[in-house]
């Protein structure tokens, strides 16, 4: 457990660096940074993200955004909320798995999770990797985001592995292609 704590205070002081909210030291890489953890650790973090989430004395500003209340959001715009649980029953979960990608799409979670004005000292914080799977993969997401958040960075909390090339959620699924982050938190 203290492994994790250790961790978790190293994201604190990321997320405060200059070279990090300047997009400084990433070689004009984006500026997206992979935050890997132990699925069984999950409570923990998102304790974490809570405590992140009221603390006044942070050197940035945080915005933290949880995919999966993104994604129960877009239906709610789409007026499609209530008929999902029908759909499943009636029709099977691989149906309603289709339909929903089909509807919603990485663009729709981008201009969800936008805002403006971005400011300087704004980190852009995902949760909830994990619960809106498989509805979203962290891999397209990304692709969506970097024309809307290319000026500040993004920290991404995913509960499984990155290795600097390819992320494997819940160190179990299927290895999915995705470069252009950087995975600094050991």
């Amino acid at each position: 457990m203290s492994d994790i704590k250790m961790r978790l205070d190293k994201v604190r002081a990321l997320i405060q660096k200059t070279e990090l909210l300047e997009g400084k030291g990433t070689s004009n890489e984006e500026n997206i940074r992979i935050f890997c953890y132990e699925p069984e650790n999950e409570m923990v973090v998102r304790h974490f993200v809570n405590q992140l989430e009221t603390d006044q004395s942070l050197a940035c500003h945080l915005i933290v955004c949880n995919l999966y209340k993104t994604f129960l959001s877009i239906c709610e715009d789409m007026d499609i909320i209530d008929e999902i649980p029908e759909m499943e029953e009636t029709e099977g979960s691989a149906y309603l798995l289709e339909q929903l990608n089909s509807a919603i799409t990485n663009r729709e979670f981008a201009e969800k999770i936008q805002y403006k004005p971005h400011a300087k000292g704004d980190v852009l914080m995902l949760t909830g990797v994990g619960e809106v799977f498989p509805f979203v993969r962290i891999h397209n997401l990304l692709e969506a985001l970097q024309p809307y958040f290319s000026d500040i960075p993004i920290v991404v909390m995913y509960p499984g592995e990155f290795d600097g090339y390819h992320v494997k959620l819940f160190n179990r699924l299927r290895i999915n292609d995705y470069y252009r982050a950087f995975s600094e938190i050991e």
